[in-house]
This record gives structure tokens, sequence and C-alpha cells, in this order.
């Protein structure tokens, strides 16, 4: 299986919306990376549910949600009923976090936990196995658009180690200045999937920009 690529529709044009995901819809993309930003956990606001929610109408592909926001278990079931399939929430806005996870696979999503670029590794070593997706920071969260900070490459490797020696199936996602040089670079750390904004919608043809990322 190639790399799987996660297209993040902050970086679409918000007045096109729908002929962007339609554009997703045809291309090689396997997810659709959606960021939910409350101003409050990061500083930029993006969109809520209503927009997600029309997202949802004509997207054909699983909506990866990226929750940034400061109290994401008073909406996980808001997200369900929004369309998400795979939620993912930050480990630095969840003070029980094992209750969290537990409630969004009980609602029936593949979990998520997002990592900070400061938050180290090892903080997930008692919970690999309730995780189904770890979500790397390679940029500080809530600007599209950002340089990539090299150490992700380190982190992506001490996760890998991490997840083979638990026996866990968890994938690996980076988000935050990827491109076909760092993509590489992440997919030889050992990155399962790769979350892409500026990169894909910047480009003259985003639809042959994520297939040069799903082949790397």
């Amino acid at each position: 299986m190639g790399t799987i690529i996660s297209p993040s529709v902050l970086s679409a044009d918000f007045s096109n919306l729908e002929r962007d995901v339609k554009l997703l819809n045809e291309s090689n993309a396997d997810w659709i990376h959606i960021d939910i930003m409350d101003g409050q956990f990061v500083p930029n606001i993006s969109f809520g549910l209503p927009v997600m929610k029309a997202i949802h109408t004509h997207a054909q592909k699983p909506l990866d949600v990226h929750l940034m926001i400061a109290t994401p278990d008073d909406y996980l079931e808001d997200f369900k009923n929004a369309g998400a399939e795979i939620l993912t929430v930050h480990y630095e806005a969840c003070p029980h976090l094992h209750r969290t996870l537990q409630r969004i696979k009980t609602l029936g999503m593949k979990t998520g936990v997002a990592l900070n670029p400061h938050t180290p590794i090892d903080l997930l070593k008692n919970i690999i196995q309730d995780i189904d997706l770890v979500l790397i920071m390679s940029v500080n969260p809530g600007f599209g658009g950002q340089k990539f900070i090299p150490e992700t490459l380190n982190k992506v490797r001490e996760l890998k180690t991490l997840i083979n020696n638990s026996g866990s199936s968890t994938l690996i996602e980076i988000d935050g200045g990827v491109n076909l040089e760092t993509g590489k670079k992440l997919v030889d750390a050992g990155a399962d999937a790769l979350v892409a904004g500026s990169f894909v919608f910047g480009s003259d043809n985003p639809k042959e920009t994520i297939t040069q990322l799903s082949t790397l």
C-alpha cells in the first residue's frame, strides 16, 4: 500500500469548497483532512460544524478530522454526526485522554491523538494500544504554510519503535510543511499518512501533486 494522503481543506478556496472537495474526490487522495480551530487552543479560527457538514455532503472520501480546540470532549458526538470517520484530539487538550478515546470508539469513529512539536512521544506509551492514529505536528498548530520542523523525523522514528514494540497497529500521520522532499524523509522514517494543504492547493495541478505524494 502506498502512502496515505489526506489533503487539508484549510488551504482550499473557501468560496469554492464544493469544487475543491469534488477535486479531491476525483484525485488519489485517501482521506480529506478537516482542521477545526477555536481561537483558544490555537491562535486562529477556521470553521466549525456547519461548514464541515457541508463538506461531508459532497465528500466521497473519509473525513479525517483534527480538533484543535480547548474542550474536545464537549463536541465528540457533534463531530460524529457531522460526518467524521477519524477523530483526532490533542493530547494537550485532554486531561482524561483514555476516557476521551473510549468515547470516540463508542461513537463508532477511529481514534486519533495529536502531539504538538514540544510534546514527547513517550507520553503515549501506556495508551498506544487504544490509538488508531497518532498525528505528529511538524509545525506549531494554527496556521497553514509553515516551515517543517526537522526534529519531527526523530519523533517519527521514536514513535515507530514504540508502535512496533507494543505490537499495535497504530498509524503515524504528519501534519505541517509536507512537500515531496520532507514527505520522502517522513515516509522513510516510518510515517504512514501525510497531510498536505498549501503544497496541494497551491500547486498548478493539485491532482498530480497528490499522486506524486502517494507514491513516496
